[in-house]
């Protein structure tokens, strides 16, 4: 079996950083920072569409809070996150039965491939699917496409791990089976709605998938 993880809610909780992120950002283009729930919901999408949409499509700004993320992510921002729990024993367990493991993000390719590298569980994964730094979209559907691709998996044995709607959203546009999960940023009915072709409470639940 292929399995594709998300990144941020699924593998990581990684609230902590992005909000610290996202308010040096606005504060660096003299913009107040949104309220948590919209924070929140900033987790998944790319930031310059986030962006985008509290600075009036302003690209100037728009870039500029951007590189201000970006340079804070650098320095700090890329170490805070935690793991969630049963993810390390559940990446473990699918690697060691044979499975196949690739991630699947709309993180910035440079800022996924850190994160990863400093997993401990990091080598379990055999590729990263992020798109560039100059990417406006969260492209899921076509990672996922390329995904396909590059394993040469049957769309049938393979799994899309998320916790967001573009997650389930990819999986359904390559017909494969999008598997949300309740411990990150979305909800059951966001992942219902998106198309999810089951929901799992925790990492363990992952392991009777297949």
């Amino acid at each position: 079996m292929l399995f594709l993880f998300d990144l941020d809610g699924t593998i990581i909780d990684s609230e902590v950083g992005i909000f610290a992120g996202i308010r040096h950002s606005m504060a660096a283009v003299g913009a107040e920072a949104p309220d948590h729930a919209t924070m929140r919901s900033w987790i998944g999408p790319p930031l310059r569409v986030s962006f985008g949409e509290v600075l009036n499509g302003d690209v100037e700004r728009v870039e500029a809070a951007v590189a201000a993320y970006t340079e804070r992510f650098h320095e700090i921002g890329w170490s805070e996150h935690q793991v969630y729990e049963g993810i390390p024993e559940a990446i473990a367990a699918l690697a060691a039965r044979g499975d196949r493991l690739a991630v699947v993000t709309s993180k910035t390719r440079s800022h996924a491939e850190r994160i990863i590298e400093h997993l401990p569980f990091g080598k379990a994964f055999d590729r990263v699917y992020a798109p560039g730094p100059e990417s406006a979209h969260s492209e899921k559907a076509a990672m996922v496409a390329a995904a396909l691709a590059d394993f040469a998996h049957p769309e049938g044995d393979t799994f899309m791990i998320g916790d967001r709607r573009y997650d389930m959203e990819g999986a359904v546009a390559n017909q494969v089976r999008g598997v949300g999960v309740l411990w990150g940023f979305g909800d059951r009915a966001e992942l219902e709605q998106a198309g999810a072709w089951t929901i799992v409470e925790k990492p363990g639940d992952l392991l009777g998938l297949a």
